[in-house]
């Protein structure tokens, strides 16, 4: 499969690490170059210094080839704008995205992105720490 990750922070580092040994195409966008010192060396993909809400980074990154898109940068606006350029603008069959505020997160899905929030997974993963054991 062909995947866009807009992010090289710590999550889309690891996913697009994870991807790529599982043998699917993945190209990875990020605003800062520093940002591509989180991959594994061993990582194989492409790596783009630009904006994913830029059309012009979008079209040399394989937008119009793309299967799947995935929005991991640090901030919901960027996230979701790019996102819908993806779904809407370049048709990419499967979008997903990170939002960080759990409202945000379900407006958004209802909108038709496919969202998760870091936020509310954290809540359960601290509630089922608490009682974990007890």
């Amino acid at each position: 499969m062909r995947i866009l990750i807009m992010g090289c922070g710590r999550v889309g580092a690891g996913l697009a690490t994870q991807l790529a040994d599982e043998g699917h195409e993945v190209t990875v966008l990020d605003t800062d170059s520093f940002a591509f010192n989180r991959l594994l060396p061993k990582f194989n993909g492409r790596r783009l210094v630009g904006s994913g809400t830029d059309d012009r980074m979008l079209i040399e990154a394989g937008i119009e080839q793309t299967e799947c898109f995935i929005a991991l940068a640090s901030g919901d606006n960027r996230n979701i704008l790019a996102s819908q350029k993806a779904k809407e603008i370049y048709g990419v069959k499967t979008v997903v995205t990170r939002v960080k505020d759990p409202l945000r997160s379900e407006l958004f899905a209802r909108l038709g992105l496919h969202t998760f929030s870091p936020t509310k997974v954290g809540v359960t993963l601290a509630h089922e720490a608490i009682f974990q054991g007890a």
